[in-house]
């Protein structure tokens, strides 16, 4: 209605999608049509994810690649606060001054085969039975076979000094959240390092004193774009916080905005009850426990070639036929490394 006022007033579309922008306040994704004008949408993302996708003389708008995955494989992501205008045969995307901003469709790859459920009954039975593989991507990512130790990714250049870390934040929300309860633990008993776990639209309200020094905040996402946990990553950089995000979608707002990704590889995730997603989380973190223990001294040289090696172990045991369930390859991932935790005290 309020394009529609804009237009009623002389405005072109372009015009008059343009001002309601500068009238709109809130989180929106937007994509707007034109009676009449079969060449021409308009798309503006404030809060919310938003992508163009490129096709061959036709263009598409989505809320991320795979949504995107079924048409094309070449995407455009809109940053915050970004518009664009869009025609069969390209785009244009704008800043929220309207200035023109130049860029380059990425090519996502694998995300269309993935959204296929095959055989199964429906996606979260297909993504219970990927969790071996999901779970073998993501620790090989970490993992150094060679020399049986953890090695963290560093996508930006970024690396994390564990010796230089005093407390440490996780915030995440819902099952994401859970994978950071467990953590905790891992984190205080494993690498000594006191640890606070927040859900992150409580943490963004309460807006929380952070340490000046010494302090990382780590963000838990499986989209990359939970609105909350992107607020608070917000507020922690603000405040002078290193972060660190663990996403399962490395062009995601939250893993451009983060110092350093920390990628999860379970690939695309279709089912609502989060399963490989869930599982390859508690992989990567239970890696970078151990990496943070080595470096603060907490783990010696034996102790990182034992959780090493169980934590490798972890996928061939839950294709095994013990271990097929979700609850039983999630207690089995934390009962492995607990028990390992029982050796050294011997």
């Amino acid at each position: 209605h309020l394009v529609s006022a804009y237009l009623a007033d002389g405005a072109t579309e372009v015009e008059a999608v343009e001002n309601a922008l500068g009238d709109l306040e809130g989180a929106f994704a937007l994509a707007i049509l034109f009676e009449g004008r079969d060449d021409l949408m308009i798309g503006a993302r404030r809060g919310s994810p938003l992508a163009i996708g490129q096709g061959d003389g036709e263009m598409y708008l989505g809320s991320d690649a795979l949504a995107l995955a079924p048409f094309t494989n070449r995407v455009v992501y809109l940053e915050e606060n970004e518009w664009c205008i869009l025609s069969r045969d390209g785009y244009e995307i704008r800043a929220e001054s309207g200035e023109r901003v130049e860029r380059e469709p990425v090519l996502v790859q694998g995300a269309g085969a993935a959204i296929e459920k095959g055989n199964y009954r429906h996606f979260m039975q297909k993504e219970i039975f990927e969790q071996p593989d999901s779970l073998s991507r993501t620790i090989s990512a970490y993992v150094d076979p060679l020399k049986r130790s953890i090695t963290l990714p560093g996508g930006k250049g970024e690396q994390i000094d564990w010796t230089q870390i005093s407390s440490l934040h996780m915030v995440a929300c819902g099952t994401a959240h859970y994978a950071t309860r467990v953590a905790e633990y891992w984190f205080e008993q494993f690498a000594g390092l006191p640890v606070k776990t927040d859900i992150a639209s409580e943490f963004r309200y309460r807006e929380p004193a952070l340490p000046k020094e010494g302090g990382l905040a780590l963000f838990v996402s499986q989209s990359g774009e939970t609105a909350d946990t992107l607020a608070a990553l917000r507020y922690c950089k603000e405040n002078g916080l290193k972060t660190a995000a663990i996403v399962n979608v490395p062009t995601s707002t939250i893993a451009r905005e983060a110092d350093l990704v920390l990628p999860t590889l379970a690939g695309p995730e279709v089912g609502v009850a989060s399963t490989k997603a869930f599982t390859a989380q508690l992989a990567a973190l239970a890696a970078i426990v151990i990496a943070a223990g080595v470096q603060r001294g907490e783990l010696n040289r034996n102790d990182e070639i034992r959780l090493t090696d169980a934590l490798t172990e972890v996928p061939g045991l839950i294709r095994s036929e013990e271990h097929t369930s979700e609850l039983q390859s999630l207690a089995y991932l934390v009962c492995r490394l607990l028990l390992e935790k029982k050796k050294y005290k011997k």
